[in-house]
């Protein structure tokens, strides 16, 4: 069956939120760590595509390198070669799905948390396929994942004692120096520790701007200039009263498909 990879889009809830956090055993802060470092704060491309990343080692091993000699952008037993991100990330993965569409779906780290395809099993899921249909209904499907996946190899205990540096290694895998994901960690979770957490409502106005065009500045659900630009922008279009604030009759209009 064909995958639709658009779909609503659906923000994070507290719900969501919450039930990833007691899973775990974590604060809000912690979740709000890892989601800043793997996709600045956002799990949804502005075309309410799950965001993706296709690794190329990845599909060569789950193909068995049979279309390493012909396609070595696609599939290469060295990591590397992403190209630019977003939704180029979809072309790569729409040609690799048409040679192995399994070892595709299984190559890409999908959502908020960035977790691996080939980690279906392990979270619950039939297989990389129905992760991705998951993945595609909303960020409370994304979040759950990555706490499934923190939950299934034990490496909360890294993140409850904020040990960033053997949190990362198991997350992201041995070449986290490379990356400095160590260190991104503790800086983001030192900045949430600063400032206030993002606000779920507000973070949800921010999303939805980006699927209608417009460009709130950081999804970090704190109000800033260019989020009130965009407010402002998305109520002159909508009719609705320009206060560049997000009222009870610009929410219902934004949570409107």
């Amino acid at each position: 069956m064909a995958i639709a990879f658009v779909g609503k889009g659906t923000p994070l809830s507290a719900a969501g939120l919450n039930a990833a956090a007691e899973r775990l055993g974590t604060g809000a802060a912690e979740i709000w760590t890892v989601i800043r470092v793997e996709t600045s704060g956002c799990g949804f491309l502005a075309d309410r595509r799950p965001k993706i990343l296709f690794e190329r080692h990845a599909f060569s091993r789950a193909s068995g390198g049979r279309f390493d000699a012909e396609h070595p952008d696609l599939s290469n037993r060295q990591p590397g070669g992403y190209g630019t991100g977003g939704a180029a990330q979809y072309a790569r993965l729409e040609r690799a799905m048409a040679l192995d569409e399994r070892a595709a779906l299984e190559s890409c780290s999908w959502g908020l948390g960035q977790v691996m395809g080939y980690h279906a099993g392990r979270l619950g899921y039939r297989d990389a396929a129905e992760m991705a249909r998951a993945m595609v209904t909303g960020e409370d499907a994304q979040l759950g994942a990555m706490a499934g996946f923190i939950a299934a190899f034990d490496i909360g205990r890294w993140l409850k004692a904020h040990d960033w540096t053997n949190f990362a290694r198991a997350y992201n895998g041995p070449a986290f120096e490379r990356n400095q994901y160590d260190r991104k960690l503790k800086a983001a979770f030192e900045a949430l520790g600063r400032g206030r957490l993002p606000g779920l409502d507000l973070r949800a106005a921010q999303i939805g701007l980006t699927y209608r065009g417009l460009d709130p500045g950081p999804i970090d659900g704190q109000m800033g200039s260019q989020t009130g630009q965009a407010l402002r922008a998305f109520q002159a279009r909508a009719g609705l009263a320009e206060s560049g604030r997000l009222d009870a009759a610009t929410k219902a209009a934004l949570e409107r498909d």
